[in-house]
């Protein structure tokens, strides 16, 4: 039998070689819905449910034939993967706000060194990556020896988000209309509301240096606050207004497209913020958010440097998922400025050149971005956000305990969860499966009943610890396992969801033409009504990751768990900020007690 051959170290060598990701069958996603919605449903809302699954998955019913569109699909000439489609109607075709709704953002780790100095660091650690990236010089990142899908990485530079009146697209390198990376040479800077096209690389393709980047923000920094309103305001709108006030915006000048065509092609943005945030939970706020006058939420990567040095990410997510920018993240802060300059072939070269960005506006888009920027602020202001931090509880303490570390946490959020608000709700977490060709992630659904009987247990007077030690340890294991379900892609949430979207754009082509009773059923509603959002970003670079909640009732929960610490960032609509506040003083609670029961297992 041959050896399997070496994966190459090229960064996107080992695309085509990747596994295809698996086509579950309908039998085995209806079992596993079922199996996942239960724990949350009434004995009666099960029973509806298994009436429209049953309904649906019959032999001559509407699944059969969407199912089998999907697997021709999945077998069709270019198609990567039957999530080829799911993909940009989930990220472009959502008509709400991407700003605080969907972006996310990192907090990183702090060096000490001044606003300017930190935000030319980052510009030529960036550069240096981009250099890297366009030669394949960027390690593919492997797991377990395996390498793992890179094909985010084509969406880090010069990737913009372009609004639509019903679903959005993408303007990108290495695309039909873009081939190969981006040849743009500018990054775009926002100070005080002002939006400057500044060179990062020179004519002949070098980098600046590290004293020209530097020379050249402070030359930014000399400006006054912008007169006209920002432009950045409009990318908060709903997107189909946005794509509207876009349109006007083109219409009002032609010289408006040449700014549009300076931004969307900038190779990043750099937001430079006047001020220092007094302490983490306001940095991380200001990193969700912000003010919109200094920032292009459309940008795939958006560095954010504040006044004192500090700094992190805005992400926009239709490209890009955290484990992705987690890599970039990790190189950009792994090395020292200098070497990044140095490896990039930087050079003194002059200061860069530098340009406003201005575009003409009339009093409608000026009324328009100043309406879009209170609606904004007040948006922000209307979520409500928390930090809890745990200096003495990481991974290697889980570990020891003979627990695994993302189990454990995700218990402690059910337990936090049952006893701030007196329920168990639908728990989303977030799965990568990058192992697979355009791998993005998967939905992994944490109620169990195994995790149900652990939160009833702990507060069960008649429960002495070890019931309730076993029942925790029965739930961590029952999360492991679904867990790896979900790695192998052997989970019922997008596969269905899939479907219901192929009844929408093909039900009349098919057959499929009356409404699907499946999704309007209660276990469909309520196990993809969260409660809890979460996900995890393990890095020693960041020091918090977050993003907002996904509705009315919704905590974001964004950890860092390492093997020394645990940082957690929650947010929340503002009318339900005090069941936050109960799940933050919960969550401390829990930690401490399951840790606890833990060591004193015999």
């Amino acid at each position: 039998m041959n050896a399997s051959p070496e994966p190459s170290l090229r960064t996107f060598g080992n695309e085509d070689d990747l596994p295809r990701v698996p086509l579950p069958t309908l039998d085995a996603s209806g079992e596993r819905f079922l199996e996942w919605c239960a724990p949350l449903l009434t004995a009666d809302e099960l029973s509806r449910t298994e009436a429209a699954l049953a309904s649906f998955v019959r032999p001559d019913g509407p699944g059969r034939a969407l199912h089998a569109a999907l697997e021709r699909y999945d077998a069709s000439e270019g198609v990567h993967s039957w999530l080829d489609t799911f993909w940009p109607y989930r990220y472009l075709g959502r008509r709400d706000r991407i700003a605080l709704n969907a972006n996310f953002f990192f907090l990183f780790k702090d060096t000490g060194e001044g606003q300017v100095e930190r935000a030319a660091g980052l510009v030529a650690g960036a550069v240096d990556y981009k250099l890297r990236l366009d030669e394949e010089r960027v390690p593919p990142v492997t797991r377990r020896g395996r390498p793992l899908s890179m094909e985010q990485n084509k969406a880090l530079f010069s990737a913009t988000r372009i609004p639509g009146p019903e679903q959005d697209t993408v303007r990108a390198p290495y695309s039909d209309a873009w081939p190969g990376p981006s040849r743009a040479r500018h990054i775009l800077v926002f100070f005080r509301g002002n939006m400057i096209r500044m060179d990062v690389i020179g004519p002949d393709g070098r980098p600046h240096s590290l004293d020209e980047l530097m020379g050249g923000l402070r030359t930014i920094m000399k400006a006054d606050p912008a007169l006209e309103p920002s432009a950045g305001h409009l990318t908060t709108k709903a997107r189909a207004e946005w794509a509207a006030s876009r349109r006007d915006l083109l219409a009002a000048d032609p010289g408006n497209a040449a700014a549009l065509e300076e931004v969307e092609t900038a190779l990043f943005c750099l937001c430079l913020e006047d001020f220092a945030p007094e302490d983490d939970l306001e940095a991380c706020d200001h990193l969700l958010h912000g003010d919109s006058a200094n920032r292009w939420f459309d940008k795939a990567v958006s560095l954010i440097v504040f006044g004192d040095g500090r700094a992190g990410i805005n992400v926009e997510h239709c490209g890009l998922d955290g484990t992705t920018v987690l890599s970039f993240v990790d190189d950009l802060l792994g090395s020292s400025a200098a070497h990044h300059s140095q490896r990039s072939g930087a050079r003194s070269q002059g200061l860069p050149a530098i340009e406003p960005v201005e575009f003409v506006l009339d009093g409608g888009l000026r009324a328009d971005m100043r309406d879009a920027a209170a609606a904004f602020a007040a948006y922000a202001a209307a979520t409500a956000t928390a930090t809890v931090a745990f200096d003495d509880f990481g991974g290697d303490r889980a570990k020891r305990l003979r627990m695994s570390p993302d189990a454990f946490v995700q218990m402690a959020y059910q337990l936090a969860h049952r006893r701030a608000k007196g329920l168990t709700g639908a728990t989303y977490e977030s799965i990568a499966t990058r192992q697979y060709r355009r791998g993005r992630t998967e939905a992994m659904r944490v109620v169990t009943p195994e995790a149900v009987r652990f939160v009833r247990a702990m507060d069960d007077p008649g429960a002495g610890a070890e019931e309730r030690r076993a029942a925790f340890r029965a739930a961590a294991e029952a999360h492991v396992r679904r867990a790896k379900e979900c790695q192998a892609v052997r989970a019922p949430e997008q596969h269905l969801w899939e479907l219901q979207l192929i009844q929408k754009r093909r039900g009349a082509e098919l057959g499929v033409d009356g409404p699907l009773p499946l999704f309007e059923s209660p276990g469909w509603l309520k196990m993809r009504d969260d409660y809890l959002s979460t996900s995890s970003a393990p890095s020693a670079n960041i020091r918090y990751f977050g993003f907002g909640s996904t509705s009315e009732q919704c905590i974001g929960v964004a950890y860092v768990l390492l093997p020394d610490r645990f940082n957690v960032y929650l947010s929340t609509p503002r009318p339900v900020a005090d069941a936050m506040h109960a799940f933050a003083a919960e969550l401390r609670r829990a930690v401490r007690e399951l840790d606890d029961l833990l060591a004193a297992e015999g």
